[in-house]
């Protein structure tokens, strides 16, 4: 009746166990169902869990019932003014002027590229001819009274490129001048530790703002340091010496050339940090 293969839940085994006793009792009504509740969670945990993977299928199925509202495209006239008036009385900017003459006599020398003899167009010039001329991008007739200029363009211009005055010191520029360790914190981080607080404004409780003015030359060094503010002469000279001792900044760059470019700092002495 048993057999080989304990199942306590078998009709057989409750009735044993249950033999004699109250069968009324919930426990046995439990045991002879079990197999239908069991069966019955199943099933029911099947269902939901087929429902969770299949709800976005579900949702664009209901979706595609709905007929979607039409697009509405707002369509705008573009109006396009018309070209400001030409005023006769105005004349256009003059062209750039004629690059002046090289100081050598230039051949001109084509690119080289390889090709048959008779598709050669223009033959490169002779070593004869390299001699006594500069190799160039046209035939150009030098003239001796003309600076040496490497780099720049050509023209047949007379007149001499003039360089620009080493000395003018500029207010702004295409790349500002910048302190080589770490820029403009680190130049405010080298002014708090250089910068002492004087003694005497220390007990006269003597604080304020210093404006200091200075020229970066192109060598990076710092020069003609002038204090255009301070609340005492003391601090003023405290300032200025520590803008003096700073190491050397990158200088500034202008039109390629490095410039002398004037620059202008403020920083405050305060009795917190002297007390500090």
């Amino acid at each position: 009746m048993l057999g080989s293969k304990l199942d306590i839940f078998k009709k057989e085994w409750t009735d044993v166990i249950f033999k004699g006793r109250n069968k009324e009792y919930g426990a046995y009504e439990l045991r002879q169902q079990n197999s239908r509740s069991t069966n019955l969670a199943l099933l029911i945990g099947s269902a939901v869990f087929v429902f969770i993977l299949s709800i976005n299928t579900i949702v664009n199925a209901i979706e595609g019932f709905i007929p979607k509202a039409p697009t509405v495209v707002k369509l705008t006239d573009v109006k396009l003014l018309p070209p400001p008036p030409v005023d006769p009385a105005k004349k256009p900017p003059p062209p750039p002027p004629e690059p002046p003459k090289p100081k050598v006599d230039q051949v001109k020398f084509p690119p080289p590229v390889v090709k048959p003899d008779n598709e050669a167009k223009e033959p490169p010039p002779t070593v004869a001819e390299l001699k006594t001329a500069d190799p160039g991008q046209n035939n150009q007739k030098g003239d001796p009274n003309q600076d040496i200029n490497i780099d720049g363009p050509v023209g047949n211009s007379d007149a001499k490129v003039t360089e620009a005055d080493p000395n003018q010191v500029f207010a702004a520029v295409e790349q500002e001048p910048e302190f080589r360790n770490g820029g403009a914190a680190g130049f405010n981080a080298y002014l708090a530790k250089a910068v002492k607080f004087p003694a005497v404004d220390r007990e006269n409780g003597t604080s304020g703002k210093v404006i200091v003015t200075f020229v970066v030359e192109r060598d990076g060094s710092l020069t003609d340091v002038k204090v255009l503010r301070a609340p005492s002469p003391t601090m003023g000279d405290a300032a200025a010496t520590a803008v003096r001792s700073s190491p050397a900044w990158k200088p500034g760059v202008q039109n390629g050339q490095k410039v002398r470019v004037q620059f202008t700092i403020s920083f405050a002495f305060s009795l917190a940090d002297a007390d500090q």
